[in-house]
C-alpha cells in the first residue's frame, strides 16, 4: 500500500494531498463527509476508511508551517530600519517621518538618501530629520539601487 501525505491547512477541516512532493488534490471534511477534489473530479466519502480503501493508500497527516507575517517596516511606501511608530508625512518637504519608539521625540526620515557633508556626498538609510534639515540632501528613494544611481549622478558633477 502506497503512502501519501495530507498537509493540514485548517485543523480537522482541510488538507492538501501530496505524493512525493507532487500535489494530487485536496481533502475537506465536515461533520458527516469527506470531500476529495482533484483534476479527475470530486468524490464524496462517508468516512476516512472508505476514502483509503477506494484509492488504496495510507494517509500520513502532517501540518504546514505557516509563518506569521512580520510587521511592515515602512512608512508611506518607504523602507525603515526598524518598526516605525508615530508615522507622519511632512507635505511641505515631502518626507515620510517616524520615531523608533512610542515615546521618542527624535524623528527619522524613512527611505534612502544621499547627503552632502563637507567631504562630499554620502549614502544614508533612515537619517535623522535634523540631519536632513542641516545638510543638502536628495531623496527619499524607495530602493538602494535608486539611491546609488543618484549618488553616482551627484558625484559625477
Amino acid at each position: 500500500m502506497k503512502k501519501i501525505k495530507a498537509k493540514t491547512v485548517l485543523k480537522d477541516k482541510f488538507w492538501i494531498i501530496e505524493e512525493k512532493g507532487e500535489r494530487l488534490g485536496t481533502l475537506s471534511a465536515n461533520d458527516e463527509t469527506f470531500l476529495y477534489n482533484s483534476n479527475a473530479g470530486t468524490r464524496v466519502f462517508s468516512d476516512l476508511n472508505k476514502l483509503k480503501k477506494h484509492f488504496d493508500f495510507e494517509i500520513e497527516f502532517s501540518s504546514i508551517d505557516i509563518k506569521e507575517p512580520e510587521p511592515t517596516k515602512e512608512v508611506y511606501g518607504f523602507p525603515t530600519s526598524c518598526t516605525p511608530y508615530n508615522e507622519l508625512y511632512d507635505v511641505r518637504r515631502k518626507l515620510p517621518l517616524f520615531t523608533k519608539s512610542t515615546k521618542s521625540k527624535s524623528l527619522y526620515c524613512a527611505g534612502y538618501y544621499v547627503i552632502k557633508f563637507d567631504k562630499g556626498w554620502v549614502k544614508s538609510f533612515c537619517p535623522k530629520l535634523i540631519t536632513v534639515e542641516r545638510y543638502k540632501t536628495n531623496g527619499p528613494f524607495k530602493t538602494d539601487l535608486e539611491m546609488r544611481q543618484e549618488l553616482s549622478r551627484v558625484n559625477s558633477k
